[in-house]
C-alpha cells in the first residue's frame, strides 16, 4: 500500500503555527517579491480570492475582507517542511519527499494493519509535534492515493483527514466522483482531447482502450491509467538521485538596465548552481543563461532571450569557471535599453565527478578544487555566503521585496519566540 501526506494550505499554516490569532481567519501567502499569491487558507478561499491573484491589483480586497498577507518566510517552511518528513520516516522506512508540503509513503510487510488507524495516528503526530494539519491519502497505487487524498481533503467531517481505498467498490466509486481535470498527471491539452471524447471522470479514463491511451498519451498516460485500475506501476523516487540539471532563477526587487546590475546577478545565480553541483559532487558541460523584461510593463517591447554554452571546454564544477561563462552568455544576449526584471542560470549536461571526460590538451586550473572545498567549507560553518567572487555585490546573495516578512521562528536565534511567565 501506498500513502500520500499532503499539508493543507502549508505556507498558511506556517505562518498560523506561530501566530495562532490568525487560525479561522483569511491568510494570503505571496510569492517572491510580493507578486502574486501562491497560498491560501480555506477562508480565504470561500472568499474567491484566486491562486496567483496579483498583490498590487488586490489590495482593496485585501483590506475589505481583512486578509492576513505575509511574503514568502522560505527558511520558516523549508524548516518545518523538514520536521514534517522526518515525522514521517518514524512510519516507514520507504518514504518518497515529492515536494515541500507532499511525501509519498509505502507500506511493505504491513498486511495486517488497520490503515486508518495508522492514518489517524499519522496525521495526529504531524498536527501534535508541528501544529500543521495534514490529510492522508491510502490505496494500492501512488496514483490512487492521490485519489484518496484528494477525498480526505474534500470531505474532512467524515474522513476526519484520513480515507483508504482498500476494495474494489471504493476504487470505482472514487474514481467516478473524481473530475477528468483533477486526475494527477492528465494536463490541460490531454483533457481537451479526452473531453471529446466524452471522457469526463478518472473512471471513463480507465475504460479507454490501452491502445488508444498509448498512442495519445505515450507510455506514461499507460502507467496511469494502469495504476487507476489499481496495479503498481509507479515505485518511489529515491530522493537522492542526481538532478540531471540544476538551475537558479529569480525576479530580481527592481529592474535592472544596466550591463553592470545584470552581471553581478548572474554571476550570483551561477555561484549558487555551481555550489549545489559540488553538493551532488557533480560536473557539468553546458550553461543555459536567459534574461527577460517585466512582462507586465506597457511601455517598450518584451523580450526573452536565451544563450546556451552548449560545450565547455572540460565538465568542471568551479564557481569562477562556470560564472565566467554564464557572464559572457549574459553579453551576448543584453540589449540595451530595455528593463530587465528576471534572469536565470541552468546547468546542464551533468555527470559524476569521478567519470568526467577529460580533455587532452585543456585541464582545469588544479589550484581550483582546493579553493572551492575552502569556500564552501567556510560558508557552511558559518551559514553565511561571506566568500564570494570578485564580481559579486558582497552585502547580498539576491534581495526580494518582502515587505510583510514574519519572523525565522525557528532558523534565526534572535526571532526565537519570546514567552513571558508571570
Amino acid at each position: 500500500m501506498f500513502a500520500l501526506v499532503d499539508c493543507n494550505n502549508f505556507y498558511a499554516s506556517c505562518e498560523r503555527v506561530f501566530q495562532p490569532q490568525y487560525n479561522n481567519k483569511p491568510v494570503a501567502i505571496l510569492s517572491n517579491n510580493d507578486g502574486c499569491v501562491i497560498s491560501r487558507s480555506d477562508e480565504a478561499k470561500a472568499l474567491e480570492l484566486p491562486m496567483g491573484a496579483p498583490a498590487f491589483k488586490y489590495e482593496l480586497f485585501f483590506k475589505k475582507y481583512n486578509v492576513r498577507v505575509f511574503s514568502s518566510n522560505y527558511p520558516l517552511y523549508g524548516d518545518m517542511s523538514s520536521r514534517v518528513m522526518s515525522i514521517l520516516e518514524q512510519f516507514t522506512p520507504d518514504v518518497e519527499v515529492y515536494s515541500i508540503d507532499e511525501a509519498f509513503l509505502q507500506f511493505k510487510g504491513f498486511d495486517h494493519y488497520d490503515f486508518n488507524d495508522y492514518g489517524l495516528q499519522i496525521r495526529q503526530r504531524v498536527l501534535k509535534w508541528t501544529g500543521i494539519p495534514t490529510c492522508v491519502g491510502i490505496a494500492p497505487t501512488k496514483a490512487l492515493s492521490k485519489v484518496a487524498n484528494k477525498i480526505a481533503r474534500k470531505f474532512p467531517e467524515r474522513t476526519k483527514g484520513v480515507y483508504v481505498i482498500d476494495s474494489e467498490e471504493k476504487r470505482i466509486k472514487a474514481l467516478k466522483w473524481l473530475k477528468i481535470e483533477s486526475v494527477w498527471g492528465i494536463g490541460f491539452g490531454l483533457q481537451k482531447r479526452l473531453r471529446a471524447r466524452h471522457c469526463k471522470t478518472a473512471f471513463d479514463f480507465t475504460q479507454l482502450s490501452d491502445d488508444w491511451v498509448r498512442n495519445n498519451t505515450a507510455v506514461v498516460g499507460l502507467r496511469l491509467k494502469k495504476e487507476l485500475l489499481g496495479i503498481p506501476m509507479l515505485a518511489l523516487d529515491d530522493h537522492n538521485q542526481q538532478k540531471k540539471a540544476i538551475a537558479t532563477t529569480r525576479s530580481f526587487e527592481y529592474t535592472y538596465s544596466d550591463l553592470d546590475n545584470l552581471k553581478e546577478r548572474i554571476s550570483t545565480f551561477a555561484t549558487s548552481c555551481a555550489e549545489k553541483l559540488r553538493a551532488q559532487h557533480s560536473c557539468c558541460n553546458m550553461i543555459y543563461v536567459f534574461i527577460k523584461n517585466n512582462k507586465y510593463n506597457k511601455i517598450g517591447e518584451a523580450y526573452k532571450s536565451m544563450r546556451t554554452i552548449a560545450h565547455l571546454p572540460y565538465p568542471t564544477d568551479s564557481s569562477l569557471i562556470i560564472s565566467k561563462y554564464a557572464v559572457e552568455a549574459l553579453k551576448d544576449i543584453y540589449k540595451e535599453g530595455l528593463h530587465y526584471k528576471k534572469a536565470g542560470v541552468v546547468l546542464m549536461g551533468l555527470v559524476p565527478k569521478n567519470e568526467r571526460q577529460l580533455n587532452l590538451f585543456l585541464e582545469e586550473n588544479p589550484k581550483h578544487k582546493p579553493l572551492m572545498q575552502t569556500i564552501d567549507y567556510i560558508n557552511e560553518k558559518y551559514e553565511s555566503h561571506k566568500i564570494k567572487l570578485g564580481n559579486q555585490d558582497l552585502k547580498r546573495t539576491w534581495k526580494m521585496r518582502q515587505e510583510r516578512l514574519s519572523p525565522k521562528y525557528t532558523t534565526n536565534i534572535n526571532e526565537i519566540l519570546t514567552v513571558k511567565c508571570h
